[in-house]
């Protein structure tokens, strides 16, 4: 399926791996110019490298922490004009929310809804102005469904959601849309990073905390981050100009919910 964007400018934020790198490589696939990021310049050089190689897309790495102004403006030098903006940033560690003190919360609220709010600020007129623009925020599950020790992400990307909510009918007649994909249990190395910890906290092998985790989704599987980025790129293609507005779980059906 051709989605109508060959030739367009993407920036898709912390790519070099995980999520972040399969929206980059399913819009490389869909022919997007890309402005990739990261904070690790190694890392992120070797993505930009793979992209290359696998696709044949314009690839443009910037190393810089996005949560600061400085690594804000040195992305936007790259691709002051972009088709397509992917937010997305790691969230907080697991933590009690009794263990927050005000700066740690304060950071969590500028990774996670502070920092793309000034992104989207930055980029959308002129989207508006060309009469084409594609948001996607990667947020999380946990906006719909609370997880223990998350309390600050959750709450932090749940605030995002309802910020972008009205700016997104306030564009939409521009073919300017905003969407959030909600990623529940996927493959990644954060995912295994839990694993890793529940299992030395509980003396059992890492694998065996993942079986319990594979076995409470009905789809009985973790995602990919190819199936992942393929979502992204979709709702980021022509023929999503009707979209906008909305958050797509993809979850393997893990949210309990009707609607």
């Amino acid at each position: 399926m051709d989605l109508g964007i060959r030739g367009r400018t993407a920036i898709v934020c912390a790519s070099s791996h995980g999520l972040g790198k399969g929206c980059a490589r399913a819009l490389a696939e869909a022919g997007a110019v890309l402005v990739i990021n990261g904070r690790d310049p190694a890392a992120l050089a070797a993505t930009a490298a793979e992209l290359r190689s696998a696709t044949g897309a314009a690839v443009t790495a910037v190393a810089a922490d996005l949560s600061t102004r400085d690594g804000q403006a040195a992305l936007l030098a790259a691709c002051p004009e972009p088709d397509i903006l992917v937010n997305n940033n790691g969230g907080p560690p697991f933590r009690d929310f009794r263990e927050l003190d005000r700066e740690a919360l304060l950071a969590g609220v500028t990774m996670n809804m502070v920092t793309p709010i000034e992104l989207i600020q930055r980029v959308i007129d002129p989207m508006a102005r060309r009469g084409f623009g594609r948001i996607v925020n990667i947020t999380s599950i946990s906006v719909k469904m609370p997880i223990g020790g998350l309390d600050l992400s959750s709450g932090a990307r749940a605030g995002l959601t309802a910020f972008v909510a009205g700016v997104a009918r306030g564009v939409a007649h521009r073919n300017v849309t905003i969407n959030n994909l909600l990623p529940g249990s996927f493959d990644t190395r954060r995912l295994q990073q839990g694993f890793a910890r529940a299992a030395a906290k509980g003396g059992e092998p890492a694998e065996a905390v993942a079986a319990r985790a594979r076995e409470e989704i009905p789809a009985r599987r973790f995602g990919t981050a190819e199936e992942f980025g393929q979502a992204c790129a979709f709702l980021c293609s022509a023929q999503a100009g009707y979209i906008t507005g909305q958050s797509l779980l993809i979850d393997g059906g893990a949210f309990p919910g009707a609607f």
